[in-house]
């Protein structure tokens, strides 16, 4: 889908406040709710935007111990096999598969070092796993939203 600059400010607009209304959408780009709102219902079809969601701060629900672990597989094994395994885990917030020596990096959070390690057994006891690396987050240095190139809100 092609994307005016109107559409990737409205975009923009939605990823710094989901919960903004059309009309507070429209002030900023110079639109009526209305034409917001069939924008953004076009955006949606297009598959550009995939929902909206509440961010929650992790520390806020007890969960402020995270950690990216490598882990290093069997010969074979798919991005399918490591999609699979990673979601059955509920403290896995990411998970990919990159370039160079691991297989794929996975991004923990857990309440504590304790949790953090029981999330970590569970998956190196998935069957493919041969060995892991782990790295704990010792502070976050920048998080930030999606970012729509060219715009500002």
């Amino acid at each position: 889908m092609q994307m005016d600059s109107v559409d990737q400010r409205i975009v923009a607009s939605l990823v710094a406040d989901a919960r903004a209304s059309y009309a507070e959408i429209g002030a900023r780009v110079s639109l009526s709710a209305p034409a917001v709102k069939r924008r953004v219902d076009r955006l949606r079809s297009a598959g550009v935007i995939k929902g909206f969601t509440a961010v929650v701060d992790p520390a806020a629900v007890g969960w402020t111990t995270e950690a990216f672990v490598e882990l290093f597989c069997t010969g074979r094994t798919t991005p399918a096999q490591l999609t699979v395994a990673t979601r059955r885990h509920p403290e896995v917030v990411g998970a990919y598969t990159v370039s160079g020596e691991a297989d794929a990096l996975v991004h923990l959070r857990a309440a504590d070092i304790a949790h953090l390690e029981q999330a970590l057994e569970r998956l190196r006891a998935e069957p493919f796993v041969t060995s892991t690396r782990s790295m704990i987050v010792l502070s976050r240095l920048v998080d930030s939203p999606a970012v729509v190139p060219g715009t500002s809100v």
